[in-house]
């Protein structure tokens, strides 16, 4: 579930077909005094790692050889982070109507570096912020969760959702 309600470039809820809403236009979106601050390809995989890390059943693995940290949950791979293309980038699982979204609203998104190009998203350094990132990650994580056997998830991809954002909405308030 992306997280809803917050400022900035990031998704901020879903419409009831399950697409993003809420994505601003390119030109509109800023963290800093009306600029975007950009993160880098390193900052960028560092994000997503240290989320993948933090979610429940996470596991890294080096399937694809030492140039490939690849983060599954029961086997199953959510994440992927490489530099071989000569550059830092992380690849998840997306929707694909999110991915087509993602990819119009933000420059640093395309589409799944040597993946299905319709369910799978790469990011690279530039206008991308910390918090989407840590939303991307936990929307592949989910994705996939959802997809297992129900005695074979580490949580329930709904209530995990509904955890997170109530957590989001308890910061917000303080």
């Amino acid at each position: 579930m992306i997280r809803a309600a917050r400022p900035g470039p990031r998704p901020t809820g879903r419409a009831s077909s399950g697409t993003l809403v809420g994505l601003a236009p390119r030109r509109e979106r800023s963290t800093h005094a009306g600029t975007v601050v950009p993160m880098d390809g390193e900052a960028v995989v560092s994000r997503a790692v240290t989320r993948a890390q933090e979610l429940p059943g996470s596991e890294m693995s080096n399937p694809f050889g030492p140039d490939w940290d690849v983060h599954k949950v029961r086997g199953k791979v959510f994440l992927l982070t490489t530099a071989v293309t000569g550059e830092p980038i992380v690849t998840l699982k997306a929707r694909p109507e999110d991915s087509v979204s993602l990819r119009r609203a933000f420059a640093a998104i395309s589409p799944g570096y040597h993946m299905n190009k319709r369910h799978w998203i790469t990011l690279r350094g530039g206008d991308l912020d910390p918090e989407l990132v840590d939303d991307l990650v936990t929307e592949s994580y989910l994705l996939v969760v959802e997809k297992l056997p129900r005695r074979a998830r580490p949580v329930d991809p709904r209530e995990f959702a509904r955890i997170v954002a109530e957590r989001l909405a308890g910061e917000r308030e303080a």
